[in-house]
């Protein structure tokens, strides 16, 4: 079987909240599995390869750090993703890079160019969004899941018709209004959260792992595993929050 080849993006200036965790989940739960991983790093100034390129994934990052890989991504590496995506290629965009994924970011003083990825628009809000998320996820054909993970952020993202919420919230999310958390379009999942978000939602670990399998063209399904410690984690964090509500959130 060749190699699941994993792409991260940025990760000199988009890591903030733990986000290389999720890479290191993604990569544990391959090997576990007896999966080979290659793992490949795109920094400002480098190169994409997409013809080794099964899983991407970007995180969170400054205003000024955006700044940076905004122009970057408006270059080869940009296109190159956007047809990724529109093969199926999965992805997992968190924070500072989900927003670089759509349209534009207007932080208040500038706009920053998104590759247009996703179908939705950030601008700068007032209130900051911060405390304990779950998000409520439903997949054609599958049973809803929840979504568990922190999130700190004051940009206000809006999406289009394009594309649909990865989840939906009672409060926070997206823009604090609508509802909806996160964006999904084909394989491609934005969200907000952080933590990191993989090791405490193991079921989107493997959901983003099987269909890198079957964009390498291995049609197996993913063995299971022992998932007891992180399914703990992940219910006393659902448990908590509707016990004592989003903590720290509300307006700064």
């Amino acid at each position: 079987m060749p190699p699941i080849h994993i792409w991260h993006l940025y990760p000199e200036d988009m890591n903030i909240y733990g986000d290389r965790g999720n890479v290191i989940a993604l990569m544990q739960r391959a090997r576990w599995r007896g999966l080979e991983i290659e793992l490949h790093e795109l920094d400002v100034g480098g190169t994409l390869d997409p013809e080794h390129c099964d899983l991407v994934f970007g995180g969170g990052g400054q205003d000024d750090q955006q700044v940076g890989v905004a122009r970057d991504l408006a270059g080869p590496n940009g296109a190159a993703l956007r047809d990724l995506a529109e093969a199926d290629v999965p992805m997992l965009l968190v924070c500072g890079t989900y927003q670089l994924f759509g349209h534009r970011f207007l932080t208040g003083g500038d706009i920053l160019p998104g590759i247009g990825l996703l179908d939705m628009e950030t601008r700068a809000g007032s209130r900051r969004m911060i405390g304990d998320q779950v998000a409520t996820c439903s997949f054609e054909g599958e049973p809803p899941r929840t979504l568990v993970g922190f999130e700190n952020h004051s940009g206000q993202t809006f999406l289009g018709s394009g594309c649909r919420p990865l989840g939906r919230v009672r409060e926070g999310g997206n823009n604090g209004a609508d509802g909806g958390e996160g964006a999904l379009y084909r394989e491609v999942h934005g969200t907000y959260l952080h933590g990191p978000l993989l090791p405490k939602n193991p079921w989107l670990a493997d959901r983003l792992l099987a269909a890198a399998l079957r964009y390498a063209g291995v049609e197996a399904p993913l063995a299971p595993l022992d998932d007891a410690a992180e399914e703990a984690a992940h219910q006393r964090i659902v448990s908590r929050t509707a016990r004592q509500g989003r903590r720290g959130s509300g307006a700064v």
